[in-house]
């Protein structure tokens, strides 16, 4: 005579090891989500300090208080570089969210090249309209520094991280202070206050988390 199995009993306590490891997979997951503000710190600061810092040497030595062509090249492709990367990283972030998560992810980091796509326009229609060298560079930088502080204050906003939000206000105030001085002094406060305040939010969301693991 057969004996039927015994029924697996769905109450039964689950293995805490098992449910360990269905908690760790999960805090991952979270994390493998999250958007990283390390990263994007981090490479915006370096990208202004460098990029800010070519552009005050090349307009020191300029008799219109302006940078050169290699200078602003130099600046705008480590500008671009920072934009890559600030949009691959949110849309990987994003990839494994379904929903309206992934869809506002890959929205904000459109708005990254869009915004920066106006910036140029605008800065194309104040050469057209015959503005001084001096104006031009005021306005680049100026509008430049307001494009990046919104979308940091957006995003801080968009995932509720106070570090980025409080580090877009701090943009929006060095980009309307660098205006106030003018170039080339404005460059240097760019690349301090601004590239410094950057790299500075790397380094106090790497505290956090290394103290909140």
């Amino acid at each position: 005579m057969t004996v039927p199995p015994v029924p697996a009993d769905d109450d039964a306590p689950l293995d805490p090891r098992a449910g360990l490891d269905i908690v760790a997979a999960q805090e991952r997951r979270v994390r493998d989500s999250e958007v990283d503000e390390r990263v994007l710190f981090g490479v915006w600061g370096a990208a202004w300090i460098v990029g800010y810092l070519v552009q005050w040497w090349s307009a020191s030595g300029s008799p219109t208080g302006t940078t050169s062509g290699p200078a602003g090249g130099v600046f705008g492709l480590l500008m671009a570089t920072a934009m890559v990367v600030t949009v691959v990283h949110l849309v990987r972030r994003s990839r494994g969210v379904r929903g309206t998560s992934r869809t506002v992810g890959a929205m904000y980091g459109w708005s990254w090249f869009l915004g920066f796509a106006a910036q140029s326009a605008i800065v194309a229609g104040v050469v057209n309209a015959g503005a001084p060298p001096r104006v031009v560079a005021v306005v680049a930088n100026g509008v430049a520094c307001l494009v990046v502080g919104l979308l940091y204050m957006a995003g801080g906003t968009l995932w509720r991280v106070g570090p980025f939000y409080a580090l877009g206000v701090w943009l929006v105030v060095t980009g309307a202070a660098a205006s106030v001085v003018g170039m080339p002094a404005g460059y240097l406060v760019m690349a301090g206050a601004g590239g410094g305040g950057m790299l500075l939010g790397a380094a106090v969301v790497a505290v956090r988390r290394r103290s909140h693991p």
